[in-house]
């Protein structure tokens, strides 16, 4: 299995999730730069994700939404504050209304992403920061931990075809 282990830090108010792929530090890059690989694998595969926006820069902002099995849409926006070709990227993550606008109600997580080479294969450990232990919890209620692994578990597929699919 992909996701090589799961560690919720109360104290830290984070989520971390570690995961391993039979590809390079590079080809993994890949599936966080382009939009259209990002959205084969983000969110849970009942709840695909399309992105609308996906501006890959420090600063850019990404709009996306995920679809839910009865049409449900549930939108979200990111931030990104560091991009650091290609093995650091971190982004502000939060909900918004249907009109892309952010929502206040459940705050703003903050998303660490860091790729290393072990051997020929690439470890991904992917950090979420919480504002509080009322949001953390908040977020595991609506799924938040199953989801990441749920969505990371789509990868291998992803990266076993060609890098420009």
């Amino acid at each position: 299995m992909t996701v090589v282990s799961v560690d919720k830090d109360v104290e830290a108010l984070s989520l971390t999730v570690v995961a391993e792929f039979d590809a390079d530090v590079k080809r993994v890059w890949r599936i966080w730069e382009d939009p259209r690989q990002l959205e084969r694998w983000w969110g849970p595969p009942t709840w695909p994700a399309t992105f609308e926006t996906h501006e890959f820069t420090a600063g850019g902002k990404a709009a996306y939404y995920m679809t839910g099995p009865d049409g449900t849409k549930a939108r979200g926006w990111w931030q990104f504050t560091t991009i650091n070709a290609p093995d650091h990227l971190e982004f502000d993550d939060g909900f918004a209304d249907e009109q892309g606008a952010p929502v206040d109600e459940l705050g703003v997580t903050h998303a660490t992403v860091r790729l290393e080479p072990v051997g020929d294969r690439t470890r991904m450990t992917l950090t979420s920061t919480f504002e509080s232990e009322e949001q953390m919890q908040k977020m595991a209620e609506m799924g938040m931990e199953e989801g990441l692994q749920e969505a990371i578990g789509q990868i291998d597929s992803l990266l076993a075809e060609p890098a420009n699919a």
